[in-house]
């Protein structure tokens, strides 16, 4: 009787050992120097950063009153390009710090506003309705 159970036994043991996957996947880790660590946590910083402010409640009014949706805002913030990043960030870093600054919040959304629009008019977004791309 065991000589009729090691034959099958032995057929399923060699044949699910076939199903095993033996293959080995190789990392490759390369050294990165510290003005490429630095860059990106400056950007992250950056993106954090103009989202924070966009999360302001005095700045969602404005772009309420701009016509812009805040939740579209923030999509685009994150979808901007380092350089685009950039001048955005320097721009909230001319803001005064405290008061009401609400000359240096306007000119903070229409630069945000001016960055919507430009994308809708190369067609890369449609948030405002006003504007007819070809796409």
């Amino acid at each position: 009787m065991l000589r009729k159970m090691i034959r099958p036994v032995s057929f399923f043991l060699v044949f699910s050992f076939l199903l095993l996957d033996f293959s080995v996947q190789t990392a490759k880790a390369q050294m990165i120097d510290t003005n490429t660590v630095i860059a990106v946590q400056k950007e992250e910083a950056g993106r954090e950063r103009v989202a924070a402010f966009l999360d302001r409640e005095d700045v969602r009014q404005v772009m309420v009153q701009q016509g812009v949706d805040a939740v579209e805002a923030q999509k685009r913030v994150a979808s901007l390009s380092d350089a685009e990043l950039a001048k955005i960030s320097q721009t909230l870093d001319q803001l005064p710090a405290g008061g009401d600054g609400v000359g240096a919040v306007v000119g903070a959304l229409v630069l945000i506003f001016l960055v919507l629009l430009i994308t809708d008019l190369l067609g890369l977004t449609s948030v405002f309705p006003f504007v007819n791309a070809k796409r």
